[in-house]
């Protein structure tokens, strides 16, 4: 099979869809490997470390998307992308199509096959292609939340791990799952007052027991959110159903009992984002004032440390990638019922549930296409 990776063109993404080492392993077992020229450069790999995997370098995407039986990506297809898609070409990447319904009919009008990281799942019902961007969006969101706080950024001034007789941030993270996780960790870490939200009590027994008493915890509700909202400096949204739209968890109106200056990142903003004022912002203008509240919203957060976004999601991804190049995509989901959880679009037909209850749109059963 031939297998291109085109170079994204998301604003300020530097990840990569294929790594060298992805690239040596797809041509040891027989497949061709098509970079486009500078896809790795973001992430610190030069065409020559892709050629050295015995993998083509290609001058441009429109080439690559004429050529490749399969496109691996990060990133969901800009619109200039999908106009290159054809019938029964396979696309492998993030799609997030709950809240792009621009994006869903373009992919079903191409005709293409659309395998969608974030649905994938696996026999302990979580998202291993998602969880690795998780981790590092989790990761990441006390680091930039911590710099929003700053008051040169319009937030409240406040240091996360305070000094010597001046208490430290309050931080609430909404959601315990691998997102909430992070974000709880590196927040604690930097000596936050942290309190994790989730209606899980297994996943709060968890916390409780994997921090030791380093943070609070409590049962998420509308009662204790809008309880706690008066006393945060951050609130973090990693709030996630797998496919479907977030739900907005934080309203405008909620503002009026926040600090001036309390900063929300919106880890979900891939899904449409858990708060009701989030709208999806780049790097380069990470943040904005509503009501006085400050809000950071990337979609595309891990791309800020896209050496270490790019291996980690490599790792991932490698194997279904070419499960997906040796048997092809139905016979591989065929065989995989967790890679079949990721199929969202074929043939004009789309195959997610949650996606077409979100978008309002007719679904058809996937097994039924295999």
């Amino acid at each position: 099979m031939q297998i291109g990776c085109p170079t994204e063109i998301k604003p300020q993404e530097y990840r990569v869809g294929i790594t060298p080492n992805a690239a040596l392993e797809a041509v040891s077992q027989g497949h061709e490997v098509l970079i486009q020229s500078g896809a790795g450069l973001g992430a610190g790999f030069d065409d020559a470390a892709y050629e050295a995997a015995g993998a083509k370098i290609i001058a441009t995407a429109e080439d690559i998307f004429a050529s490749a039986d399969m496109i691996v990506k990060v990133k969901e297809p800009q619109a200039v992308e999908r106009k290159m898609l054809r019938q029964g070409q396979l696309l492998f990447t993030y799609l997030h199509l709950a809240p792009d319904p621009e994006q869903t009919k373009d992919l079903l009008a191409s005709g293409c096959t659309a395998i969608a990281y974030e649905t994938v799942t696996d026999r302990a019902g979580g998202l291993p292609l998602l969880a690795p961007m998780s981790e590092v969006a989790g990761r990441l969101a006390p680091q930039v939340g911590a710099w929003t706080l700053q008051k040169a950024n319009g937030g409240r001034g406040v240091l996360m791990g305070g000094v010597p007789g001046v208490g430290p941030a309050r931080v609430i993270v909404i959601g315990g799952g691998v997102v909430g996780i992070n974000a709880a960790r590196v927040a604690a870490g930097m000596g936050a007052d942290v309190t994790v939200l989730d209606r899980s009590l297994p996943r709060l027994s968890l916390l409780d027991d994997l921090f030791m008493g380093r943070l609070k915890t409590g049962y998420s509700s509308a009662g204790l959110l809008e309880e706690l909202l008066p006393q945060a400096d951050m609130v973090v949204g990693a709030v996630l159903i797998p496919g479907a739209a977030a739900p907005k968890l934080v309203r405008r109106d909620q503002f009026a009992i926040m600090k001036p200056g309390a900063v929300l990142v919106d880890v979900a903003i891939d899904q449409g984002g858990c708060f009701e004022t989030s709208r999806a912002t780049t790097h380069q203008d990470p943040i904005y004032e509503v009501d006085g509240i400050m809000h950071y919203c990337v979609a595309n957060m891990p791309g800020a440390v896209a050496r270490t976004s790019t291996l980690a999601l490599g790792n991932a991804t490698m194997p279904f990638m070419l499960a997906l190049a040796k048997k092809g995509w139905k016979q591989a989901c065929a065989d995989d019922p967790h890679l079949l959880n990721g199929l969202n679009v074929h043939d004009g037909k789309l195959t997610y549930e949650a996606v077409g209850t979100a978008l309002g749109m007719d679904t058809v059963d996937p097994k039924s296409l295999i």
